[in-house]
């Protein structure tokens, strides 16, 4: 994981290093706000890259509302083991921004129980563009990053949870 990736600097690194290979990603990103989208897009690219993902598509959408669908398409009909969603929701001077924020964590959250495909929430709610930048490579690392390397993880836990182990015992 590069420096600048801090996962908040509140979480506690995985146990073993992240090893994306023989595993099926995608990722959905939303245009509105693309500057920092595309920053976060790099960020999880570069996650995947050095993590042995190969061929990791990007479909983009017009803005964060319309991810939680986007997601659940791509979980139903691409084979993948997980799915990334990005984008950025910037609080403006209406409430516009608590109707967005919540319906598309709400949605992927949905999207993601309802395929039992994880997707990893890599949406900025930020109330400014400095905040923003600062979360997209910036001085709080990538979170694009950060949320293909919770892809990678919870990819590799649901499909070890789903062989069953002999040697496991009961929980």
């Amino acid at each position: 994981m590069p420096e600048e990736s801090l996962l908040s600097g509140r979480m506690k690194p995985p146990d073993e290093p992240l090893d994306a290979s023989g595993l099926r990603f995608a990722i959905v990103a939303a245009r509105f706000n693309h500057e920092i989208t595309e920053r976060l897009v790099e960020g999880a690219l570069e996650c995947f890259t050095a993590s042995a993902a190969s061929d990791v598509p990007v479909e983009w959408v017009p803005g964060s509302f319309e991810l939680p669908l986007a997601a659940r398409a791509l979980a139903e009909t691409r084979g993948v083991d997980a799915v990334v969603a990005l984008g950025a929701i910037i609080r403006g001077g209406t409430p516009h921004f608590d109707f967005v924020a919540t319906e598309t964590a709400s949605g992927l959250m949905s999207a993601m129980l309802e395929t039992g495909i994880p997707i990893s929430f890599g949406v900025l709610t930020t109330d400014d563009i400095e905040q923003a930048e600062a979360r997209a490579g910036g001085e709080h690392g990538n979170k694009g990053w950060d949320a293909a390397a919770t892809a990678i993880e919870m990819a590799r836990l649901v499909r070890r949870l789903e062989k069953p182990d002999e040697d496991a015992g009961t929980l």
